[in-house]
């Protein structure tokens, strides 16, 4: 029998549609990401959230580096006129996120249990390749076979003992890259795995609802209070039962007054949430940002000359692993901390850590191809020496066409401006570059197509932070510049090539 058009296998093959969180200013890498990585299709964002098709797995998904959280999506829709309703009638409204279309809610619940019925099949045919293959035994072995299989099973069992007790005397005196956060995901992914498995009619799901409000509707309801609408609303319509604890499903809604989102969260783990980091620094989608427009390339010297914790050198090193890396910094509890992380990430031999100021390098002049780093704000580490003093030995340490990408305060910003700089002339295009920064760094050899990843409305954004820069300093020439959140406070990515020899 073909498929009708509401059919989750048709659908499946066509794409699910799906939706990340992203922090603000990082969309454009993540639109990037999603083509680069997942060759996504009908990409689309609105603020601090990024929409788009694709067929990928979930051990593709979970590489996502630039989102914060990935749901499938149920509904996008415009945000409610709340101040033309009455309350009685905004509460109608509501319900109507799940009444007026039920069969797409269904259509999306079966492509998410078929998401982690279909990763556990490939789990367990994973493991089943990694067993041991069974001896074949005739019929006049049976009696022989049955005496040789309990040896055997007792065999294995004590090897196994073996083996687990010297596993647990490794991770403790090496520090195993598999970390406790990791089997925690792991089991997490695991169990959901099962509730999928377990759940196949879909009224015999259990639920809860997570809801967050802002702008006018948030002065109308609570969360809790539209959480509680929606939920009546799917047991009335559905006949699940509710259950905060332990459900097999949760249920995201997003009411704000420039859109209303529903959709699963695809994963409980964030996906920004590395395991393979034990001591956090920088945040990580931000790390993996700045790592991502540096155009590392194999064989390349990757430096991050006040490198505190190692973030963006792991970051990258987990994204581009044949590269030379090494890590500066002049605090010792930073190296000690970085060096943690290097451990507990496997990259003890990937990374080479040193303790020296970043205005005093002990590498010769050029030698250096990309350098990355998060240049202290002066809130939790002062700033011994001037930005400009700092720009200076980056610049001396860069070969001729290098990168060197930046993370800077509004502070730092005004002084570069407010500075007197060896300035060059930029080129006919402003010194500008096309925005494929990602893209060329995860498909070097794609060429076509990727201009599409950014729309003209951030085009615009980074057009205008852009115009705010700082004059190019001596050779290094500003390229490209995204304002990013940092959370309480806001700062800039700057990245920076070197044109000619400076000199120094």
């Amino acid at each position: 029998m073909a498929a009708g058009p509401g059919d989750p296998v048709r659908r499946r093959a066509a794409g699910a549609r799906f939706f990340c969180t992203v922090g603000r200013g990082l969309e454009p890498f993540l639109m990037r990401e999603v083509r680069a990585r997942l060759e996504a299709s009908e990409v689309e964002y609105i603020l601090g959230k990024v929409f788009f098709t694709t067929c990928s797995d979930l051990n593709m998904l979970k590489k996502l580096k630039s989102a914060e959280r990935l749901f499938l999506l149920i509904k996008k829709q415009f945000p409610f006129n709340v101040p033309s309703v009455s309350k009685g009638k905004l509460f109608s409204e509501v319900q109507r996120l799940i009444n007026d279309d039920p069969e797409s809610w269904l259509n999306v619940i079966s492509i998410w249990k078929n998401l982690l019925e279909l990763n556990a099949k490939k789990e367990n045919l994973s493991q089943r390749d990694a067993n041991p293959q069974k001896i074949k035994l005739g019929k006049n072995d049976t009696i022989t076979g049955k005496k040789l299989k309990t040896e055997q099973m007792q065999e294995m069992e004590e090897n196994r003992e073996c083996q687990l007790e010297k596993q647990i005397e490794e991770t403790l005196e090496q520090g195993d890259s598999l970390t406790k956060r990791e089997k925690f995901q792991e089991e997490e992914f695991q169990n959901d795995a099962a509730k999928a498995v377990d759940t196949h009619k879909e009224n015999n799901l259990t639920f809860r609802v997570s809801c967050r409000c802002s702008g006018a509707i948030a002065k109308i309801f609570t969360a809790q209070e539209i959480g509680r609408i929606v939920g009546i609303a799917l047991m009335k319509q559905f006949g699940w039962k509710a259950d905060l604890r332990n459900p097999n499903l949760e249920i995201f809604i997003h009411l704000s007054d420039i859109y209303s989102v529903v959709g699963i969260p695809v994963f409980r783990v964030p996906l920004a949430s590395r395991a393979y980091i034990r001591t956090t620094g920088l945040r990580s989608t931000i790390a993996w940002a700045m790592a991502s427009i540096s155009e590392i390339k194999a064989g390349t010297f990757v430096l991050d000359p006040m490198c505190g914790f190692g973030t963006i050198l792991l970051e990258a090193a987990k994204e581009w692993p044949d590269v030379y890396y090494v890590g500066a910094d002049v605090s010792t509890s930073q190296l000690l901390g970085a060096s943690d992380n290097l451990k507990a990430a496997g990259l003890k031999d990937k990374i080479e850590l040193l303790k020296v100021s970043v205005i005093e390098l002990p590498l010769p002049s050029e030698s250096v191809d990309v350098i990355i780093s998060d240049i202290p704000f002066g809130k939790k580490f002062k700033l011994g020496k001037d930005i400009r003093s700092i720009l200076q030995e980056l610049e001396r340490v860069l070969r001729v066409g290098g990168t060197v990408v930046l993370l800077l305060s509004e502070a730092h910003h005004r002084r570069l401006k407010d500075g007197e700089g060896r300035s060059i002339p930029l080129n006919s295009k402003g010194g500008h570059t096309d925005e494929l920064g990602v893209a060329k760094c995860l498909i070097p050899e794609e060429k076509t197509g990727i201009a599409k990843t950014v729309s003209p409305s951030l085009e615009a954004s980074n057009q205008e932070c852009l115009d705010k820069m700082p004059p190019p300093f001596g050779s290094l020439v500003p390229m490209e510049c995204y304002k990013v959140s940092l959370g309480k406070t806001d700062a800039f990515i700057y990245k920076y090539k070197k044109s000619h020899s400076s000199g120094l």
